[in-house]
């Protein structure tokens, strides 16, 4: 296993456990879960125990602050649980025994796995009464830096246990008032917005945003939304005369009619049969008999 892995989960550790006091246990979370909850254990496949026991714990402490109920230390379940329950490989029915010496509602067990410079969870959670899985999660790879590594396991958190409560929020910023805005084609309201421009309660990933006013070209713009984060969106409008597509401006002027090109033609046209007849009026001579007034031959 790679060296940075392992420097990657420490960095990730300590910096996790320095929100986690900040926070106070279970800030951050909308409505706390009011179960009692126990994490069995996570194994290995393929890397080293000592890194999957990191991210265990990192693992637990965001269930710390998610869940109301305290959960119990590693230490508090292997002395409850008997010789025989802790050669449990995640079977629901030993799951279930186990949550019942602990007496929890839900007992969690899951595996960590190495794809390259990343890790997956694989996790699921057991309820003890009917010894039935009532859910299982695959994480998305868990890389980058320790911020993006702490949100990849807070989510796995959620995922599993309080999927409604995966969001996050837009707020939108613009000195124009009045200017439409949407969002993933819904219509939001107009500029500017309540609460301070926040949208909130939006699924996390990418949505389409669009600002449009009257004598402005749109604003558009695909915004990705973290858990538990506002991504902030700082829009200026330039004013257009004609929108073309998307944001691009043509400027339209008015012609005046004697720069046409039809009425350049049509001049012409009319000056050549004006000069004709002049032309045939000047070489035909008329003469005419000085008694009667009829026209003779010359």
């Amino acid at each position: 296993m790679p060296r940075k892995l392992t420097w990657g989960v420490t960095a990730l550790l300590v910096v996790a456990t320095a929100a986690h006091a900040d926070q106070g246990g279970v800030g951050g979370t909308e409505d706390v879960l009011d179960k009692k909850i126990a994490v069995w254990r996570f194994d290995a496949l393929g890397i080293e125990p000592e890194l999957v026991a990191r991210l265990e714990t990192l693992f637990r402490m965001e269930l710390d602050r998610l869940d109301r109920q305290p959960l119990p230390s590693r230490r508090e379940i292997e002395r409850v649980v008997t010789s025989e329950q802790k050669d449990c490989t995640g079977e629901e029915k030993c799951l279930a025994a186990i949550g019942k010496r602990l007496g929890v509602d839900i007992v969690v067990t899951g595996t960590v796995g190495a794809m390259g410079d990343s890790y997956v969870l694989n996790i699921k959670a057991v309820e003890t009464s009917t010894a039935k899985q009532m859910q299982r999660i695959q994480s998305d790879p868990l890389r980058g830096s320790p911020d993006d590594l702490i949100e990849g396991v807070r989510v796995a958190a959620y995922k599993l246990l309080a999927p409604d409560q995966l969001h996050g929020s837009i707020q939108i910023q613009s000195d124009l008032v009045g200017a439409e805005v949407q969002l993933d084609g819904k219509k939001v309201g107009k500029t500017p917005l309540p609460a301070l421009g926040v949208i909130a309660r939006q699924g996390l990933g990418k949505h389409k945003l669009r600002v449009a006013a009257s004598g402005y070209a749109p604003f558009e713009e695909d915004v990705d939304v973290h858990f538990q984060k506002v991504s902030q969106v700082v829009v200026r409008l330039l004013p257009s005369t004609e929108v073309v597509g998307t944001g691009r401006v043509q400027r339209v002027e008015k012609q005046r009619f004697y720069t046409k090109t039809w009425f350049l033609v049509g001049v012409g046209v009319a000056a050549v049969a004006l000069g004709a007849t002049f032309g045939y009026m000047a070489g035909h001579v008329k003469c005419v008999d000085g008694v009667t007034g009829m026209e003779i031959g010359c």
